[in-house]
């Protein structure tokens, strides 16, 4: 072996040393507690002694918040509640989508005060009666036919959790809406194509935590169409209602594990800040830490925030400081080729994407605490 790839396999020692190869750790953790409080007590109670109560972003949250609870017997509060005194938000029912202002394609007069989308035979958007009986169309990214058109008719809830249970959820976003594939399967079904239902809804409730995450698991309609202030409660089969907030019930608190640094500092130096004060810069494993991480990088003070992604020169891979195997991606498609003396950062706004940045460059950083 030259000399120059001992310098580089010392350093990837040096980088990982004291951490666990092929162990991932969870970038939070859920507790079930079984005391009991109001909503603002809960709330206050999860702030002193954990980060917040329970924000929720996907399925795979809710497997994980129902198995911290094991044999929950009574619903119990999360960190969702709803206001009265504001109009609503309109949001995709997709994990992970933002509904942004400038891409949104309303036909002519729409929307009209109503709280669901819907998709017309021009392939325009419209707001639709969240309790109307309509057909829909579903999203699978684990198969080849992506979209989906099932023959009966349900309301938007009911629509929502059929395409979960079925597929991934109801069509969302620009992207899908706007994807070659969907337009064959309207013109293809014309004739019983009216008004259908897309993951498109509006609500007032908010994360205690302040998370923008659009994830909702309502049982029936009450969760977006409620008029009150009230705050959402999780049952004892994992779905959501809403409930009196003033009421004594048991409720779950998150632990976060990532840690936002707003010092501007060079990668190296970010490294050893993490190691001696936390426990590391932080790995992203797959699409739910990327969804969790991004969420933290909307607060920096820099346009890119450095990650635990680290390049070597001389063995030509990528890798995670922590440990951790490279097998989910998302670097920005513009970037080309691997240079010496780079390292992993996020972008702040935007999508979110990874790029590969000199790492003498000064920016926020995150750790984790795993």
């Amino acid at each position: 072996m030259s000399d120059g790839a001992k310098l580089q396999w010392s350093l990837l020692l040096l980088l990982v040393v004291d951490q666990s190869w092929f162990i991932t750790g969870q970038l939070y953790e859920y507790h079930y507690i079984k005391e009991k409080k109001n909503w603002t007590e809960a709330q206050e109670y999860c702030r002193h002694k954990y980060t917040d109560l329970a924000t929720i972003s996907n399925m795979t949250d809710m497997e994980r918040l129902k198995k911290s609870a094991k044999n929950q017997q009574e619903s119990a509060w999360i960190g969702l509640h709803s206001l009265n005194n504001t109009n609503g938000t309109w949001r995709w029912s997709l994990p992970g989508l933002e509904f942004n202002e400038s891409e949104k394609k309303w036909d002519e007069g729409e929307p009209n005060g109503q709280n669901c989308g819907g998709l017309k035979k021009n392939l325009k958007w419209l707001d639709i009666s969240c309790d109307e009986n309509r057909s829909f169309i579903c999203y699978d990214e684990r198969k080849t036919q992506r979209f989906h058109f099932p023959q009966q008719r349900m309301n938007w809830s009911e629509a929502q959790r059929h395409c979960r249970e079925n597929h991934t959820d109801l069509a969302s976003g620009p992207e899908q809406l706007n994807d070659t594939e969907l337009h064959s399967l309207a013109e293809n079904n014309s004739n019983d194509w009216y008004d259908v239902f897309i993951g498109l809804f509006r609500d007032t409730w908010s994360w205690s935590d302040g998370s923008s995450f659009s994830f909702r698991h309502w049982n029936n309609l009450a969760g977006i169409t409620t008029k009150e202030d009230r705050c959402a409660v999780m049952k004892e089969d994992g779905e959501w209602e809403t409930d009196d907030c003033s009421k004594d019930k048991r409720f779950f608190c998150y632990d976060d594990k990532v840690i936002l640094v707003k010092l501007n500092l060079t990668w190296e130096d970010a490294l050893y800040y993490c190691r001696e004060n936390h426990r590391d810069l932080v790995s992203i494993t797959d699409l739910n830490d990327q969804r969790w991480v991004q969420e933290r990088v909307k607060n920096a003070t820099t346009e890119f925030v450095w990650t635990g992604l680290r390049y070597t020169c001389t063995l030509d891979f990528w890798f995670w400081v922590g440990g951790e195997v490279v097998t989910y991606h998302n670097v920005d498609s513009g970037e080309k080729g691997d240079r010496c003396d780079m390292s992993g950062a996020m972008q702040r706004a935007g999508k979110h994407k990874w790029f590969k940045i000199n790492d003498m460059q000064e920016f926020n950083f995150l750790c984790s605490e795993w």
